[in-house]
């Protein structure tokens, strides 16, 4: 297949660009209305991505995997953009298990402590409002 009729893949982070890959044969994401397979000629679309992984197929390279969180996905042309929260790449199914659950698992924990700042920030400034008002 000519490569100027395959797919050029964009995966975008907040952050960062984490991959770009040109003459990507097909995909498949998970999206809020179920698996959605995209090959290079499908019809132009915005989809909605629930966390999930995405498996796209290489010219020349096979399968790769990602982990994705919710965001968005846009594909016109042969030009798919993949906006994501957070990503994790692997180049098997086990590898990407195993980062998946190391790097998600430390995020959580570290949303946790965030979130536990939060309701003492929180709380001291309700106390503060109360004191304040009853001078």
């Amino acid at each position: 297949m000519p490569e100027n009729t395959l797919i050029d893949l964009k995966i975008l982070l907040p952050f960062c660009v984490l991959t770009t890959e040109k003459a990507v044969l097909r995909m498949v994401v998970e999206t809020q209305a179920g698996s959605m397979g995209i090959l290079p000629h499908r019809m132009d679309f915005v989809a909605a991505l629930i966390p999930g992984i995405l498996v796209y197929e290489i010219q020349g390279k096979g399968e790769a995997y990602l982990a994705l969180d919710e965001g968005i996905m846009i594909k016109t042309g042969f030009n798919v953009i993949v906006s994501v929260r957070n990503a994790v790449e692997g180049r098997d199914i086990e590898t990407l298990q195993e980062t998946v659950e190391r790097d998600f698992m430390a995020q959580d924990e570290q949303e946790e402590k965030v979130r536990e700042v939060m309701a003492k920030m929180e709380s001291a400034f309700i106390h503060r409002i109360a004191a304040f008002s009853h001078e």
